[in-house]
């Protein structure tokens, strides 16, 4: 079909996923988007206006640059092997993005097609096509670092490690990822939900980049078996990017926060998805689930605890938040699915105290109302507690779900590394280098917020290892 076909053909109404219905997929960990068949995703690929790339409003906001109407223009035309190497130039996890990326915030959020009717699904074109890929024989060859190529450590083996890693892998580098964990993927593997991103994607997309020639070294905290200097000097790595995430949970000092059944969202969500508490007993982890659960927090990891918690036998979660749920910072497809699948979204609403019994147990938590008052520093209207409003909700668990912070391991083994009063890692904005000579850091460790931007710092990172490199063996 021509481009002018494809132009007369255009809808302006999105074509809808396919997902498990609600009642169905609370019992169970399955994924809840089916995905597109090949039909669906050109029918939603031929509403593209197919903007010139120069023009194209959906890719400054992406942050690897992906030539998005390249991609959905071969989608169109059925073309899908010129699609994923259109996609796959500038993304070695297109399964994940396209499952787990805002892109409503970001390529979508300015799509043409969104001016008079809806915006083009990108994310789900994304992960339709990185499926198909999946599908096919392996299309792309092993790939060895030249002979004598530098040697550069990538630490942590999350989005921007691994985004890092691949890249310098094409520019013939020796790189090794070191990975704290016994498995790979960072966030995407212990705080991602298997229902929103299965293991199996992760999987997939890590053998994507092995095949490159990165090499894994598991079970690896840097900073406790071997320092950074260490790395550099000792063990011949000439370059080294910081990608270890933020792992440190933040929680409210709220009395009673040491009850039994109070959790942090990372070691809850770590718990059932990296150590497959849901499998349990098949799996040795057991994690104690009471009839109602509590999770305090609006964003992205609330949302998952609360979600997760339904499927762990949980009778009813509520996510308590204290402005509405227009401010919620979490995902728009994400509060949606929370609702209905039965989420009790409390808002205006902040935790105070929990309260337990005589042995120690969690029996509720006492809240306080809140009502909106001007912006604060992120724009946002800042919540203000309403004196006498107290109440309280009998509970069995209490997730903290409100953020988290570099692990301090790190930057307290590395002199001279600068962090700021939170713990991140201060970079340089355009090129990510640190305080220290040739090592660079980006993720969330600096203060990223999505798996897409922590990509893109790791590219940003590539680059600027690279160039170091080449510098390096000029003089």
């Amino acid at each position: 079909m021509s481009e002018t076909q494809v132009k007369k053909g255009r809808e302006k109404t999105a074509v809808p996923m396919p997902e498990q219905k609600a009642e169905d997929r609370v019992r169970n960990f399955q994924e809840v988007p089916y995905g597109y068949t090949e039909e669906q995703a050109i029918r939603e690929a031929r509403r593209c206006y197919l903007c010139v790339k120069d023009k194209a409003r959906c890719i400054p906001d992406c942050p690897v640059s992906i030539n998005i109407p390249k991609f959905i223009g071969e989608i169109a035309q059925g073309d899908f092997p010129a699609a994923i190497r259109t996609v796959m130039h500038d993304n070695l996890l297109p399964a994940i993005c396209g499952r787990v990326c805002p892109q409503e915030e970001q390529c979508q959020l300015h799509c043409l097609a969104g001016v008079k009717g809806e915006a083009i699904f990108i994310g789900r074109l994304e992960r339709f096509i990185a499926d198909w890929y999946a599908r096919q024989p392996n299309q792309e060859p092993a790939q060895s670092p030249a002979s004598g190529a530098a040697k550069v450590a990538i630490i942590g083996s999350g989005p921007a490690g691994l985004t890092c890693a691949a890249d310098l892998a094409r520019l013939g580098y020796d790189v090794t990822i070191f990975e704290a964990l016994h498995e790979p993927g960072g966030v995407l593997t212990y705080g991602i939900p298997e229902f929103r991103l299965p293991k199996a994607i992760i999987r997939r997309e890590v053998e994507n980049i092995t095949r490159l020639g990165v090499k894994f070294y598991m079970n690896a905290i840097v900073g406790k078996l071997f320092t950074i200097r260490e790395l550099m000097e000792e063990q011949g790595f000439e370059a080294v990017f910081i990608g270890t995430g933020a792992g440190l949970p933040i929680i409210v000092d709220l009395p009673g926060k040491n009850l039994k059944g109070v959790y942090t969202a990372n070691e809850f969500l770590t718990r059932i998805n990296l150590m497959k508490a849901y499998l349990f007993p098949e799996f040795p982890t057991p994690l104690k689930i009471g009839k109602h659960i509590a999770v305090m927090g609006g964003g992205n990891v609330a949302m998952d605890a609360a979600r997760t918690a339904l499927r762990m036998g949980a009778g009813k979660v509520s996510i308590l938040y204290r402005r509405t749920e227009k401010e919620m910072p979490a995902r728009l497809e994400e509060v949606h699915h929370a609702k209905e699948e039965g989420v009790d979204l409390q808002t205006l609403v902040v935790p105070v105290r929990l309260l337990g019994d005589s042995q120690g147990n969690l029996t509720a938590v006492e809240c306080r109302k809140m009502e909106l008052g001007a912006p604060d520093s992120s724009g946002r209207p800042r919540p203000v507690e309403v004196p006498g409003s107290e109440f309280q909700l009998e509970v069995d668990n209490f997730v903290f779900a409100i953020g988290q912070g570099p692990n301090p391991v790190l930057s307290q083994t590395t002199p001279g590394l600068q962090v700021d009063k939170w713990g991140r890692v201060v970079v340089d904005q355009a090129t990510r280098a640190t305080s220290l000579p040739g090592v660079y850091s980006g993720g969330d460790v600096i203060g990223g917020a999505t798996v897409i931007s922590a990509m893109g710092d790791g590219r940003v990172a590539a680059r600027s290892i690279h160039q170091y490199l080449q510098e390096k063996g000029e003089k």
